[in-house]
């Protein structure tokens, strides 16, 4: 199936598709989310768990309870929301009750058993985790390209991989213009992609390694201390690609609703601390102009366009870390395709705010 890549997208509204569909939606949705809902957050101590608690502030998101969720070792610690200290409880089988929205990041296992649990409870579900995203009756969303999706859900709606998400929110406004046939990218994996402990390690390594001492890799395979390789996730030994580069080709393919888009990527894990970075060259179906793709991203939403060659300024991780928007830039005719089809660009996106937990909290103020 190819998705109309001519089809505008409002974030602001659900489009409505065909009356059948509309119908089946209506059937499957479950009821409407209150006003003042009880939000809970699996994964609460995580770095994810953080960045849920600071963008509900920062987007005035409303909540009539949060109830914080993580494992044994964290129960009956507090953190702080909204001027008042909340009391961590146990993730278990009876966490659900009364909740209206689940916010998961807590792993994919942790999702696999508690988030069916969560659902028949009652609770929406809106996972980070990987574990439902490949599931056909599972949405997965990114607002900006796909909202009108959330309607579809029968109780779970996933986010994407932070580096699809990455990738996708600057490619999707073009794909609408000019369909996008093969992308071929790398990405720069920051630690926070991989948790708080990576985060720690990468610290930790690297005064280690200024101050001339060993340090013993816990949290990754390799040293991350000046170093960088391939990203932390098993090979497919048939085919040479990490599981992190499986999911950007898959996702990408669901998320645009075309199956017959080529992806070639290699995902890469820099010694950065947060937001990921990714160089994508992408060929249309029609010749396209660097002018045309800086006018099409220029009003783009969650774009920021960072493209400044005078000063040989353009996005970078210091730069994206702690904003919203997905910093595009380095936009030119990609000069190995010689009939005009070809445009590289570099983007730089917040893993932790747009790549998780920004993204899940708009998807969760899009609930019907």
């Amino acid at each position: 199936m190819v998705r109309n890549p001519l089809t505008p997208i409002e974030i602001s509204r659900i489009s409505p598709r065909h009356e059948d569909d509309h119908q089946t939606r209506d059937q499957n949705r479950k009821a409407p989310v209150k006003s003042n809902p009880v939000v809970a957050i699996a994964g609460v101590t995580g770095a994810v768990g953080a960045e849920f608690i600071a963008t509900m502030d920062k987007r005035a998101f409303r909540v009539g309870k949060l109830k914080a969720l993580a494992s044994a070792r964290s129960a009956g610690k507090t953190i702080d929301f909204r001027g008042q200290r909340v009391m961590i409880e146990e993730l278990n089988e009876s966490s659900f009750e009364g909740v209206d929205i689940a916010l998961f990041s807590a792993g994919g296992s942790i999702s696999r058993k508690f988030t069916p649990i969560a659902v028949k409870a009652g609770a929406v579900v809106v996972d980070n985790s990987s574990a439902f995203r490949m599931d056909p009756n599972v949405p997965l969303v990114i607002p900006e390209i796909n909202a009108d999706r959330i309607g579809d859900h029968k109780g779970i709606i996933a986010v994407p991989n932070c580096a699809a998400i990455t990738v996708l929110v600057p490619l999707w406004p073009i794909h609408r213009r000019n369909r996008i046939k093969r992308v071929i990218l790398s990405t720069y994996q920051a630690a926070s992609g991989a948790g708080a402990a990576a985060m720690q390690e990468l610290v930790e390594s690297t005064r280690a390694c200024l101050n001339g001492q060993a340090f013993q890799p816990k949290a990754m395979p390799h040293p991350y201390a000046f170093n960088l390789f391939n990203h932390n996730t098993a090979i497919d030994l048939a085919t040479g690609y990490n599981d992190e580069e499986t999911k950007v080709i898959r996702e990408t393919r669901k998320i645009f609703e075309d199956d017959s888009i080529a992806v070639g990527v290699t995902c890469v894990r820099v010694p950065v601390l947060r937001a990921h970075c990714a160089a994508i060259t992408f060929e249309c179906e029609n010749p396209m102009t660097e002018d045309e793709v800086r006018a099409i991203l220029s009003d783009a939403p969650g774009v920021k366009i960072v493209d400044d060659r005078v000063r040989n300024y353009f996005p970078m991780p210091i730069d994206a870390s702690g904003q919203d928007d997905v910093l595009v830039g380095r936009i030119r005719q990609d000069l190995s395709d010689p009939s005009g089809h070809s445009i590289s660009i570099f983007a730089a996106a917040d893993q932790l705010l747009k790549g998780a937990a920004l993204n899940a909290i708009q998807i969760a103020e899009l609930l019907p």
